[in-house]
C-alpha cells in the first residue's frame, strides 16, 4: 500500500509540473523546503521530553492552532511542542508567531519522507488540524509509537461525498486515528460513517471562536489603527481575505460612498501575498489617495509623526493619513479587524467557499459575507440564526450594506453586539481539546 500511494503522489507531480514550474517563475511558490518536503529532514529534535507535532497545512490553520498550543505551554510547560506547514506563506507566518518553537515544512506523503521525518522529532502525539488525512503519515506515527489526533476536525460536504466513495480505504485510515475532536455533530456523524471509531470522536466546538480576541483596546490593534492614523471619529471599512474582484467590488463601495462620508476609511488585506502588486496596481488606476501598509512607518516619520528609530527607510511623501490602505502585509488580519467598524469577509463573492468571519465578528464589527461560504457553513448558519451578519450577493448589495451602517450607526452596533455576543457564548473548544489529547499521550 505504501509504493502504491508513493507511485500514485509521483505520477500527481509529475503531470503536475508545468503548473508548478509557472506558479515558481511567476509568483514565486514551491521554491523551498525541498529537503524537508521530499526527504523529510526536518528539524531534529534533542532530548527525550514529551513532543507534540502539530500540523498546520497554511496560515489559517497555523492561527488556529495558537490557543492550543498556548493551552499547551499554561498547562503543561514540560511537553514540547513542534509546528508543520505546508505552504510558503504558512512556514513564514509560523516561523513569526512561534519563533520560540521549532517550525518545518511537513514532509510530502511519501513513505521515505515521512519515516525519515518521524525519526528526527520523535514525536508522542502527531496533531492534524482540521481535514489533514495523509495514510503514510498516519501510518508512520502509528509504527512510531506516536498517537494520532485530528483536532477542530470539520468534514464538509462535498469532501464527505468523496471520501465515501472510497469508504473501505478510509475506513482502514480512520481507525489508525486516536481522537477525533470535530466542530459539531454533524461532522461527528459523518466521520463515525466513514469509519472512525465511536470512542475516538468527540465534538468539542470550534477552536476558532476561542482563538479571536473580542477586546478592541488590545495593543496591537491600538498600535496599528494610530499607524494608520485612525481618528474615534472615522468610519473604517475593511475587506479582508478577499480574492479577485472583491477588492475591486469593495473599492467601487468606497468611491461611491466616500463623497457623502469623507470620514470613511478603507482597508483592504488580500488573502494571498502574491496579489498585493495586483491590488497595488489597482488602486493606481482608480486614483483614489492610498497607501501600504509596509510604508506607512516611512511616510509617518518624513511627517515627523513617529521616532526614527521605528522606521526602516527613508520615504519623503505621501499622506500620513490615507483613505484607502493595503495591508501588503502576512499575520496582521487579526489585529486590523478589531479597528473595523464595517467588515467584509472576502473569498465569498467567488467559488473559494469563504474564510473566517469569527475574528470581526468578535470585535463587535457588523460584519458582511458574499453567498458562497461552505467552508464555514457551521458558523455561518449560527450566525445568520443570531441576525449577527449580513449575506450580500454582489457589489450592488455590498454598497447598500454599508450605506445602511453608516446612514443607522444603532443598527450597525446592534448588529455587531449580536456577533460578539455569539463569539463569546462559543469559548471553550480548545480547553476540552486540551483535556483529550493529555488523555492520548503515551
Amino acid at each position: 500500500m505504501p509504493w502504491l500511494l508513493n507511485f500514485i503522489y509521483l505520477l500527481l507531480i509529475i503531470a503536475a509540473m508545468p503548473w508548478l514550474l509557472w506558479q515558481a517563475v511567476r509568483k514565486g511558490k514551491y521554491r523551498e523546503g525541498y529537503a524537508e518536503k521530499f526527504l523529510g529532514l526536518a528539524t531534529r529534535r534533542d532530548g527525550d521530553t514529551t513532543c507534540i507535532w502539530l500540523h498546520a497545512v497554511s496560515v489559517g490553520e497555523v492561527n488556529l492552532l495558537d490557543p492550543l498550543i498556548r493551552e499547551i505551554e499554561r498547562q503543561r510547560p514540560d511537553w514540547q511542542c513542534v509546528v508543520s506547514t505546508t505552504t510558503m506563506t504558512g512556514i513564514a507566518l509560523a516561523k513569526k508567531k512561534y519563533a520560540r518553537l521549532a517550525v518545518f515544512y511537513c514532509p510530502l506523503d511519501f513513505s521515505w519522507a515521512v519515516k525519515a521525518a518521524m525519526r528526527r522529532i520523535r514525536p508522542d502525539v502527531l496533531v492534524l488540524a482540521e481535514l489533514e488525512l495523509w495514510p503514510n503519515l498516519i501510518r508512520a506515527a502509528r509504527r512510531s509509537g506516536a498517537a494520532v489526533a485530528l483536532v477542530n476536525g470539520r468534514l464538509g460536504e462535498h469532501s464527505f461525498r468523496g471520501y465515501r466513495r472510497i469508504r473501505p480505504l478510509i475506513a482502514r485510515l480512520m481507525r489508525q486515528i486516536d481522537l477525533v475532536a470535530v466542530q459539531d455533530e454533524t461532522y461527528a456523524e459523518r466521520f463515525r460513517s466513514l469509519g472512525a471509531p465511536e470512542t475516538a470522536v468527540h465534538v468539542t466546538g470550534s477552536m476558532k471562536y476561542d482563538g479571536a480576541q473580542t477586546d478592541r483596546n488590545n495593543p496591537a490593534t491600538l498600535q496599528l489603527a494610530e499607524l494608520a492614523g485612525f481618528g474615534d471619529e472615522e468610519i473604517v471599512f475593511l475587506a479582508g481575505s478577499t480574492q479577485e474582484p472583491e477588492e475591486a467590488v469593495a473599492l467601487d463601495v468606497f468611491r461611491r460612498l466616500s463623497e457623502t462620508w469623507p470620514n470613511l476609511r478603507l482597508v483592504l488585506v488580500p488573502r494571498h501575498p502574491d496579489r498585493f502588486d495586483a491590488v497595488a496596481k489597482l488602486l493606481d488606476e482608480s486614483g483614489a489617495p492610498w497607501q501600504r501598509r509596509t510604508e506607512l512607518d516611512d511616510i509617518k516619520r518624513a511627517a515627523g509623526l513617529v521616532p526614527a528609530q521605528t522606521t526602516r527607510r527613508d520615504k519623503p511623501g505621501g499622506s500620513p493619513n490615507p483613505r484607502v490602505l493595503l495591508v501588503d502585509v502576512i499575520g496582521e488580519l487579526g489585529a486590523w479587524w478589531g479597528a473595523a467598524k464595517i467588515a467584509f469577509v472576502g473569498g465569498s463573492l467567488g467559488n473559494r467557499g469563504g474564510q473566517n468571519m469569527i475574528e470581526p465578528a468578535a470585535y463587535g464589527a457588523a460584519v458582511s459575507f458574499g453567498p458562497n461560504t461552505r467552508n464555514f457553513s457551521d458558523i455561518v448558519s449560527a450566525m445568520l440564526a443570531r441576525n449577527a451578519a449580513v449575506v450580500v450577493a454582489d457589489g450592488v448589495e455590498l454598497e447598500r450594506f454599508v450605506k445602511r451602517c453608516l446612514e443607522e450607526p444603532d443598527w450597525a452596533a446592534a448588529l455587531g453586539d449580536r456577533a460578539r455576543s455569539l463569539v463569546i457564548e462559543q469559548l471553550g473548544a480548545t480547553e476540552r481539546t486540551f483535556r483529550l489529547l493529555e488523555a492520548i499521550v503515551r
